[in-house]
């Protein structure tokens, strides 16, 4: 039995959380927008959209690396999501359909218990609401839309904590931010941000080398044999 919380807008499990989630579920609502990103919500003219921060008890993490043909964000490794529709009551249940979508999961085994203050995505215009979620029952999981996911992966926590993967990415256009060598994969910008403040909210940060800065598309400094 899932609960929804209307007034703090996620869900809670019945038969509560695993106990390595509880850092995570009691500072939640401490969490502000510019703890994440610099990147804050315009007032008006940006579409809603919602991403799926799955846990397993690895405990890992959900990321797919979109398709290599995408328009916006190819190839980037992300966290599955989109933009809300109509039938979507709330980003809670945009995020689990688009996942399901994206990755085959099963949503019948994912528990929502949380959701980060909306962020903005200036290159697509996107307001974000990220949604954390336990996933109690994994499922099988895969590229299931071909012409939006290359591949999917479950990548563990341990390996973002690393401080040999961890690394500061710099854009062409001149930005720097957070970056991890996981998985075979550089994962940067929007959806590195949203793990690096994970990994503070829930203590699993280790000190690493902030003056590590490598361009977004040179070798990996960790990659997988």
């Amino acid at each position: 039995m899932i609960d929804r919380d209307p007034a703090r807008g996620y869900r809670l499990p019945a038969d509560g959380l695993p106990g390595w989630l509880d850092p995570i579920a009691t500072t939640i609502a401490q969490v502000h927008g510019s703890d994440l990103t610099r990147f804050l919500p315009p007032v008006e003219g940006a579409r809603p959209s919602a991403v799926l921060m799955l846990l397993g008890d690895g405990p890992d993490l959900l990321v797919i690396e979109r398709a290599h043909d995408m328009s916006l964000h190819s190839g980037q490794p992300a966290f599955p999501g989109g933009a809300l529709e109509a039938l979507d009551a709330d980003p809670v249940e945009a995020a689990l359909r688009e996942a399901t979508e994206e990755t085959g999961l099963d949503a019948g085994g994912v528990v929502p218990f949380a959701v980060l203050p909306d962020l903005w995505v200036p290159v697509s215009n996107y307001i974000v609401t990220p949604v954390i979620a336990w996933w109690r029952e994994p499922s099988a999981v895969h590229a299931a839309d071909p012409r939006e996911v290359a591949s999917v992966h479950r990548i563990p926590i341990r390996q973002f904590a690393d401080p040999d993967r961890r690394v500061r990415v710099r854009h062409p256009s001149g930005y720097v931010g957070p970056g991890f060598d996981v998985a075979g994969l550089r994962v940067w910008g929007f959806t590195a941000g949203l793990v690096s403040g994970l990994l503070d909210l829930a203590g699993w940060s280790q000190p690493w080398d902030e003056r590590r800065v490598v361009d977004l598309n040179s070798p990996l400094v960790v990659d997988e044999p």
